[in-house]
């Protein structure tokens, strides 16, 4: 259903192009949708080239899986002009609801009745936001979490009008996003994830206040300790492991008596007064300081890559989000339409990343590897070997590689690779991958040989009927072709 969704949705609207609308436009052209993006204010085009930029290098550490083709941005000059062109649209604008109420206006004059509309409110109720609309059966909330390209939580939250089956097109088209889309189910203020953020935030300024610690202490009591824990695990789960063998019950019994005493000042706050808030920001410029907001922001970024590369390894949490999205983004990669056999098929092309770089800014020789993984898993794709073959329990494993490293290939360039079936017989799959740089020089050969496996029993099996066949025809078309320089050669044969 996520990718049916995803299908119907080729063009996006934002409208409100700061932080999060930003974060939006880029998710949205990372998945290959061309985005329409209003935003009044001056150098919003640069303020966006700042966080594909950002969310590019970001991506490139996150997943080896194939991208898509990047949707286009488009700076529309009207809220109008922008919604008119769109099959979804976001609204992220500042947090006033006579604001929203006024762009909904303008939206619902140029735009089809049943354009959807999500907006990014991070605490206003649908219904106050529907109220207004002629067609108020097409809103509801999408707020997303800063950096929106990477971090997968997207709270939908209907609203009393909204329509049943928007919510459950809102919900796959995230999930087609990479996303991991948590219906809340009744309108409450703030939603659930702010409300906890909230009630963090509120204790934090008392401590302040109080004298307790600095804001650095405090940001360590959360990053050196229980914030590791909610990462993977969150609130309930992690009280649940602290119960020991005897689970939650075990823990309610043993710490719910502290929710009578007076640890905390949460139905109160304290005056944000001028002395509270230069001791605030005085703190803050001794503890982030040294850094500039694009340098926090990378930074922040590269340990949020890190995180959820870990929870992938071990598909846990936000990290099997990622994988499941990295699955789809490797079944799109297939092609489209049916090569032409009777040639090596082209499996691979794009430009070499800067993550890539040595110190020759030449692509670094881990990654002619990872060009020929993502040909191999292309070749798959076009043999059926698919998520769907993997959840009925087959795979090809890698078991010999040989690359012949024959030339350089520079930050930038564009790159292609054609891949060849040598014997696709019985268990056995034995590849040739050619790697092009964009004049058509040969910048690396690589040869593979992988078997067929079953998932249930580890061992080497038949691949499934489809697949045999499929293979057997590619073979049989390329068993014509003139035998590839440097087929079969090993380390240090001559030339």
């Amino acid at each position: 259903m996520a990718d049916a969704a995803f299908e119907e949705i080729r063009t996006a609207a934002v409208i409100g192009g700061g932080v999060i609308g930003a974060g939006w436009a880029v998710r949205l052209a990372l998945n290959g949708i061309d985005v329409h993006l209003h935003d009044p204010a001056q150098g919003i085009a640069a303020r966006v080239e700042t966080v594909i930029a950002n969310a590019e290098r970001a991506w490139a550490k996150l997943t080896m899986a194939p991208p898509r083709r990047r949707g286009r941005i488009i700076y529309s000059s009207t809220i109008g002009e922008a919604a008119d062109n769109a099959d979804w649209l976001f609204e992220a604008v500042p947090e006033r609801l006579e604001l929203k109420h006024a762009v909904y206006a303008e939206i619902e004059a140029a735009a089809a009745p049943d354009l959807p509309i999500a907006s990014s409110t991070s605490g206003i109720l649908p219904s106050d936001l529907q109220a207004p609309l002629r067609h108020p059966e097409r809103l509801l909330v999408s707020h997303p979490f800063n950096p929106v390209y990477l971090l997968p939580l997207v709270e939908i939250v209907p609203g009393k009008q909204t329509a049943p089956d928007l919510l459950d097109r809102a919900i796959a088209f995230h999930e087609a996003l990479g996303m991991h889309p948590l219906h809340v189910r009744r309108e409450i203020p703030a939603f659930i994830a702010d409300r906890l953020l909230e009630a963090l935030w509120r204790e934090s300024l008392w401590l302040i206040e109080d004298g307790i610690c600095t804001t650095a202490e405090l940001d360590d009591a959360v990053r050196f300790g229980f914030g590791l824990r909610y990462a993977q695990m969150g609130v309930f789960e992690t009280y649940r492991i602290a119960g020991g063998e005897a689970g939650m019950r075990h823990f309610l019994a043993q710490f719910g008596p502290c929710l009578n005493w007076p640890w905390t000042r949460l139905t109160d706050v304290p005056d944000l007064d001028l002395d509270l808030i230069e001791t605030i920001a005085g703190q803050s410029d001794a503890q982030s300081g040294a850094h500039s907001i694009a340098e926090l922001e990378r930074i922040r970024d590269d340990n949020l890559v890190g995180i959820l590369q870990a929870l992938k390894a071990n598909d846990w949490g936000a990290g099997r989000t990622l994988r499941r999205h990295e699955r789809r983004l490797y079944d799109a990669a297939a092609p489209t339409r049916e090569p032409d056999l009777t040639q090596p098929i082209r499996t691979l092309e794009r430009r070499v990343p800067p993550e890539w770089a040595d110190y020759n800014n030449h692509m670094n020789e881990a990654h002619y590897l990872t060009c020929f993984c993502d040909a191999s898993d292309t070749l798959m794709r076009l043999i059926g070997v698919d998520a769907d073959y993997l959840a009925n329990g087959g795979s090809y494993f890698t078991v010999e590689t040989h690359i012949r490293h024959l030339a350089e290939a520079r930050v930038g360039e564009p790159i292609h690779a054609l891949t060849r079936v040598i014997d696709g017989s019985g268990k056995r799959l034995h590849l040739f991958h050619e790697l092009f740089d964009g004049n058509g020089q040969c910048l690396a050969t690589g040869e593979h040989l992988l078997l067929h496996v079953s998932l249930e029993t580890r061992r080497v099996s038949e691949p499934g009927p489809p697949v045999r066949r499929r293979l057997d025809e590619i073979a049989t078309h390329h068993a014509r072709l003139a035998r590839p320089e440097g087929l079969g050669r090993a380390v240090g044969d001559p030339r």
